[in-house]
C-alpha cells in the first residue's frame, strides 16, 4: 500500500506556466522571471507549498537555461519559503541533454518522466517525447548526485515498469514522490476519471506517497477524489486555463479554491516545511 499523508494535511504543488500554454490562451499566464515570481508569491500566500516552475527566454520560447532559472529561483527565495521544483519535461524545441540543464541552479525537487510517449496534435505532432529507460537512469543519477528529489511522472500504467526499476536499482529514496498525470491527451496520459485514478492508485509501490495532476476540466474533481484518498494535488494553469466555464483563472485562485475544497474536507495545507519533513527533504536553511 502507498502512504498516506497525515489525515489533516494536504500538499499543494501549482504549475504556473507549462510548456504548452501562453498569454494568448490566457494572459494570466507568467512567462517572464517576474512574472513567475510574483506568481508564486501570490500561490504561496494562498496555501501552496510546492511552485513547479518551467522557464521561458525573452521571446517566450521553452529554455532550460540555468542562469534563467536561477534568477527565478533567488526571486522566490528573497520573497518565501515555498518549496522550489524544477522541470526537466523542458519543451518540445530541448534536447535531452538542455532538458537537463536547469538542475544546475539548484532546486530542491525536479519532475522526472518515467516513459517516452508521442505528441499527437499541434506544431510538434508526430514528434516522439524520449523518455528511455537509460535517459531516466542518467537523470535520476544526476539528481541523486545533486541532493534533488525527483517527482517520478507516471502517465499511463506501463511506466510504473521504471518506477519499480529506480525504485530496485537504489536510484531514488524513501518516501517516493509519483504524480499521476491525467488527461493530458497531448501527450498520450490515460483518461483522466475517478476510475483510472483508482486503477493508477492500485499500482503504487509501498513506501510512496502520491500526488494527482489531471488536465483541464477533470482538475477540479479528481485533485477532491485525491485528497480524499489520501494524496497531494496539483492545481495551476499549466494544466487547466479556467476557473470554471467560460472563465480564465490565475494560478493564486485555482490553489486558493484547492484550500478551500481541502478545508471542508478537514484538511489544512502543508506549509513548506511540513511538505519537506512528509516528502524527505532537509530544511531550508535559514
Amino acid at each position: 500500500m502507498p502512504l498516506q499523508l497525515p489525515r489533516d494535511k494536504v500538499i499543494i504543488t501549482v504549475a504556473q506556466t507549462g510548456a504548452l500554454v501562453n498569454k494568448s490562451m490566457n494572459p494570466n499566464v507568467p512567462e517572464q522571471p517576474d512574472e513567475i515570481v510574483a506568481s508564486s508569491y501570490a500561490c504561496y500566500n494562498e496555501g501552496a507549498a510546492i511552485v513547479h516552475i518551467h522557464a521561458r527566454d525573452q521571446s517566450g520560447e521553452n529554455t532550460s537555461n540555468p542562469e534563467i532559472f536561477g534568477t527565478i529561483r533567488d526571486g522566490i527565495r528573497r520573497k518565501c519559503e515555498v518549496i522550489i521544483q524544477y522541470s526537466t519535461g523542458g519543451g518540445p524545441n530541448l534536447t535531452q541533454e538542455q532538458r537537463i540543464e536547469c538542475l544546475k541552479a539548484a532546486p530542491e525537487m525536479a519532475s522526472l518522466n518515467m516513459g517516452s510517449m508521442m505528441r499527437i496534435s499541434g506544431k510538434y505532432a508526430g514528434i516522439p517525447w524520449s523518455n528511455m529507460p537509460h535517459e531516466i537512469e542518467s537523470y535520476v543519477s544526476r539528481m541523486r548526485a545533486l541532493g534533488v528529489k525527483p517527482e517520478m511522472e507516471v502517465y499511463d500504467l506501463a511506466m510504473f515498469r521504471e518506477v519499480n526499476a529506480v525504485i530496485e536499482k537504489g536510484l531514488v529514496d524513501k518516501p517516493y514522490y509519483i504524480n499521476l498525470v491525467m488527461g493530458m491527451r497531448y501527450q498520450g496520459a490515460c483518461d483522466a476519471t475517478p476510475k483510472m485514478l483508482m486503477l493508477l492508485h492500485d499500482f503504487l509501490p509501498a513506501d510512496a506517497i502520491f500526488n494527482c495532476t489531471p488536465v483541464g476540466t477533470a482538475q477540479l474533481p479528481l485533485t477532491t477524489m485525491a485528497m480524499i484518498l489520501g494524496g497531494c494535488v496539483r492545481v495551476g494553469l499549466e494544466d487547466n486555463l479556467y476557473y470554471r466555464k467560460g472563465e480564465l483563472a490565475t494560478n493564486a485562485q485555482l490553489v486558493a479554491r484547492a484550500v478551500r475544497i481541502a478545508r471542508e474536507l478537514g484538511k489544512e495545507p502543508a506549509t513548506p516545511d511540513e511538505a519537506r519533513a512528509i516528502l524527505g527533504l532537509k530544511p531550508l536553511l535559514k
